[in-house]
């Protein structure tokens, strides 16, 4: 019995191979970390992108007091550029002319979609943000989502986590006149 008792006694007080025990433990944690925190970054970094790309839109729409299909047609290409180096592949924006009366109603003057669409109808009543204090003015609303790849989710998870929808909606009033018309739309 003592014989068993000694080797179990030097078993327990022999440290080779701790730190090997250790590492083994606390690697796979510190890679998950990493991981972790490369994909927040992009995410935060085409969440930006998604953000500068709708305001973008909406700033230039607001710059003039006509716009035409055309005009909103390339929009596309706009927030394509602004996204860039990161795709915008299955996207959808909505470019939406509100015009809100005095007693501060407001209504759909036009709208435009990615696939040349109407997405909202004209003189469909609109519900600003609360903290739009908007009255007897002319606002451009752009709608921009933008699907997110997760770039190195494992492949068992795939499936369940690896897209997010970015999105979007940016409101600009109109620089110069009393309102945005749009001569085709």
């Amino acid at each position: 019995m003592g014989g068993v008792l000694l080797k179990l006694r030097r078993l327990i007080e022999d440290r080779r191979g701790v730190g090997a025990i250790e590492f083994a433990i606390v690697a796979p944690l510190l890679v998950v970390a990493y991981v972790a925190a490369f994909e927040i970054s992009v995410a935060v970094t085409v969440m930006r992108k998604v953000n500068r790309a709708s305001s973008t839109v909406s700033d230039l729409l607001t710059q003039s007091q006509s716009t035409n299909v055309a005009t909103l047609d390339t929009m596309k290409e706009v927030t394509k550029t602004v996204i860039a180096p990161f795709t915008q592949d299955g996207y959808s924006l909505k470019i939406t002319g509100i015009a809100v009366a005095a007693d501060g109603k407001a209504t759909v003057a036009w709208s435009r979609d990615q696939s040349a669409g109407k997405p909202y109808a004209t003189g469909a009543t609109v519900t600003l943000p609360s903290t739009l204090d908007a009255k007897s003015t002319f606002i451009v609303r752009t709608e921009l989502v933008v699907p997110h790849r997760v770039l190195l989710m494992m492949p068992s998870l795939a499936s369940t986590f690896n897209k997010v929808n970015l999105s979007k909606t940016s409101y600009f009033r109109q620089r110069t006149g009393e309102k945005i018309s749009c001569t085709d739309c």
